[in-house]
């Protein structure tokens, strides 16, 4: 059916307003209660991702947004459809990803009757979305859809759901483009106060071993280059969270690394020595700061964020500035660079490469992975031993390179996630870091790539067991393992024909290099098995007042 200029139904009016929001691409799974709204895509520019799973749709449409800085668009039906997706949701929200969700509904009048497939996704995902909508009257789906994409986007980035009822999909009213979004309760400050920046750019300036950290939010305002002019500038040192790597050239001599109980140890003594501690766009979650009392205890803390939720809500800052990085970092910059010749001439401590032991371990397969591919190849990576080796030992030199579960800690999300980034950046590599436990919650999204014939390569590190549960279980449970080993071997290769990927194997340290560089210059599905040793640990950091148990055998 072709669009009617005026008169259309609520689930053509959805889809022409996705249209007017530039939506490339939607992941979805459908259903009876969207049945309307796939009918109505079928005649749309707009492309349909059939995922297998709508966890994966969540997550694919994640690793769509991050790498392309788009809204992503996922789309399910009513019921178990639409809890799938809550996990996804979280994901997204924990790490400020902007996402528009939109879930079929039982018909209004049988809301709350525990209908079939019905159940309150707008209640269930209240606390994980930044706001939400049932909509009650077509006439103002326009309207909600222009809304949601503004507030998926503005302000601190984040997921928005919109759930449909089938009576409001086949709803007949007049279209209008919905244009101009101007929500009165919605205002996110993006302008940080002048006599805060006033303040900041003292503090800079007094500073003699300042500290620069870049979080996520370096990453959502674009605030690259001024970044960069500002370590310059103070001749800071550059540490990162694990979701704002990539914000600043891992190569650079100003970085150390990431902070935290998984990151470098350099990184976390300068930390620890630092004189003045700028936290660009990062929420001292737990893994990063440890004892919140004895988190730089030398240190003037300067924190920057869109969000003011999250000043003073972990570490208590001495300068607090609201506002979008990007804006308040350029304000800050006018004023640094009036101020005295030779005040950046700070001492840097001498940056320490990481030591990686030659065999078929995790660490030396990254470093030999990081020689054969670009820099402009986009790591996913699900959750896990692999995840923190992948951020201690791979540099990450151009933004949105890194795209992985940082808050929730999700595991399942980096091969659906590859799937969104390769859409996204179709002319990219990417490979998909995982671990046997971690592939096996993901993997019904092979056959979503097999389908689309995406050239995604997906490193597979097998230990054979939940490695980072058992590595705590080392740790904490004096070495008693329980439920983390999986004590049937699987045939990773003939999964990887059964969905049509090539299927590669490293058996030996000295067939390595040159199975890598096989694999990697495919130009096709690949799945890479590399066998690890399941004693192999991540070794992690003893921040300042944390235990960490048991850690005499780890080195």
């Amino acid at each position: 059916m072709g669009w009617d200029k005026m008169k259309m139904n609520g689930a053509q009016i959805l889809i022409k307003a996705l249209e007017e929001q530039g939506t490339e691409y939607i992941f979805g799974y459908p259903g009876g209660a969207v049945l309307g709204i796939y009918d109505a895509l079928y005649e749309s520019s707009i492309e349909h991702i059939l995922v297998r799973h709508e966890q994966g749709g969540a997550h694919a449409a994640s690793g769509y947004a991050r790498v392309s800085g788009r809204v992503g668009v996922c789309l399910a039906t009513s019921g178990p459809g639409a809890t799938n997706l809550v996990t996804g949701i979280a994901t997204a929200y924990m790490d400020s990803i902007p996402l528009v969700i939109i879930t079929g509904q039982v018909p209004k009048i049988m809301v709350g009757t525990d209908a079939f497939q019905e159940v309150d996704i707008t209640g269930i995902t209240s606390p994980i979305t930044k706001h939400n909508y049932l909509v009650q009257d077509v006439k103002d789906l326009a309207k909600i859809v222009a809304e949601a994409f503004h507030i998926a986007k503005t302000g601190r980035p984040g997921p928005v759901l919109i759930d449909i009822p089938t009576d409001v999909s086949t709803a007949i009213c007049d279209y209008r483009p919905y244009e101009n979004v101007d929500i009165r309760s919605y205002k996110p400050t993006v302008d940080g106060h002048p006599n805060m920046i006033k303040k900041a750019v003292k503090l800079l300036i007094q500073a003699e071993k300042p500290v620069i950290c870049t979080g996520g939010g370096v990453i959502s305002s674009g605030a690259f280059e001024e970044v960069r002019e500002l370590i310059e500038l103070t001749g800071a040192q550059v540490v990162s969270t694990l979701m704002g790597l990539g914000a600043f050239p891992g190569n650079h001599e100003a970085f150390l690394g990431m902070l935290g109980t998984y990151g470098n140890k350099l990184a976390n003594d300068v930390v620890q020595n630092c004189d003045c501690f700028v936290a660009l766009g990062m929420r001292f979650d737990d893994r990063a700061v440890g004892n919140v009392d004895k988190f730089a205890p030398n240190a003037r803390i300067i924190h920057i964020d869109i969000d003011p939720a999250e000043i003073g809500k972990n570490v208590k800052p001495d300068l607090p500035i609201v506002g979008d990085l990007k804006n308040v970092l350029q304000d800050i910059l006018k004023k640094m660079r009036k101020r005295p010749e030779g005040m950046s001439k700070k001492v840097r401590n001498k940056k320490v490469s990481t030591q990686i032991h030659k065999g078929i371990n995790s660490p030396w397969i990254l470093q030999k992975v990081q020689e054969i591919v670009p820099k402009t190849t986009i790591i996913t990576t699900d959750v896990g031993q692999h995840q923190m080796w992948t951020a201690k030992c791979y540099s990450f030199d151009i933004p949105k390179t890194l795209i992985t579960s940082g808050g929730l800690g999700t595991m399942g999300y980096g091969i659906p996630a590859a799937i969104g980034a390769q859409l996204a950046m179709p002319d990219n590599l990417v490979v998909a870091i995982t671990g046997d436990g971690s592939f096996q919650m993901g993997m019904a999204e092979l056959g979503t790539i097999a389908e689309l014939e995406l050239p995604i390569k997906v490193l597979l590190f097998n230990n054979k067991s939940l490695g980072m549960v058992r590595q705590l279980q080392h740790c904490y449970c004096n070495k008693r393992y329980s439920a983390v080993d999986f004590k049937k071997s699987l045939d990773f290769m003939a999964l990887a024909k059964a969905y049509g990927a090539e299927g590669y194997r490293i058996e030996n340290i000295n067939e390595a290099e040159s199975i890598l560089k096989e694999a990697l210059s495919s130009k096709n599905f690949t799945i890479i098995e590399c066998p690890i040793e399941t004693e192999d640990l991540v070794s992690p950091i003893v921040l300042a007042g944390e235990g960490l148990g048991n850690m005499t055998d780890i080195s």
